[in-house]
């Protein structure tokens, strides 16, 4: 069977191939970053198919394409403060920091990323995978209902969720740095959703384009859906 690293180099590969993956940013992130060291241990088998998969607790890591897509939605670069709604396992944050803050470029220009998990034992879980790894030191993870965002570190030059909202939260619109992007999942519990792309111009105006369909867990939290 191939080495993980292997794996992981011929998924950005077949990504590279079909369109999903452009950005060198993005898709050095994409390499660097071991899926393997985000999924429970009876899933590391499976960490480079190129799909979602069980994290406990009803909640799954998102497919690599679909972290592809969004990253490369945000146009993400080093320095931004980032705001990110679903820790999750920590695996897409830890995309994220490898453009925002890469290890190669001197640490004061580093941006940072403040990751929201509502589910206290995911929190833990991605708190471990981010020490473990190396990334804690740019991303902050905080207990907390993600869909009122984080005040505390406000504005943000890039938002983005990672479980899907019947509408994007007000209060992360309002936590949105003129010029920022931000992307969210939006539609039904579980099905019929899209994944949209929200940009505040400078003069604060909203401008939203669809970025196409996706299947996402339900966003919760007092914004999100009450289940």
């Amino acid at each position: 069977m191939p080495s993980f690293d292997e794996q992981r180099e011929r998924l950005v590969e077949r990504l590279i191939a079909e369109g999903i993956l452009k950005s060198p940013d993005v898709i050095r992130s994409m390499k660097m970053v071991k899926r393997e060291e985000f999924v429970p241990d009876n899933m590391r088998s499976y960490a480079y198919v190129d799909t979602p998969l069980p994290i406990g607790h009803n909640q799954t890591i998102s497919a690599p394409h679909m972290c592809a897509i969004m990253n490369e939605a945000l146009k993400l670069e080093v320095g931004h403060k980032v705001l990110e709604v679903g820790a999750g396992s920590g695996y897409h944050a830890a995309l994220v920091a490898e453009i925002v803050a890469p290890s190669n470029v001197e640490q004061k220009k580093w941006g940072h990323i403040y990751t929201l998990e509502i589910v206290s034992e995911l929190s833990d879980f991605a708190q471990k995978n981010l020490e473990r790894t190396g990334y804690i030191d740019r991303i902050s993870i905080i207990c907390a209902d993600g869909s009122k965002g984080y005040t505390d570190e406000a504005p943000y030059d890039r938002i983005f969720v990672t479980a899907a909202a019947p509408e994007a939260p007000k209060p992360l619109i309002g936590q949105l740095k003129p010029g920022g992007l931000f992307v969210i999942p939006i539609g039904g519990l579980y099905f019929f959703q899209d994944l949209v792309l929200i940009e505040k111009t400078t003069s604060g105006k909203i401008i939203t384009k669809n970025l196409g369909g996706v299947a996402f867990v339900p966003l919760r939290g007092e914004y999100g859906w009450k289940t």
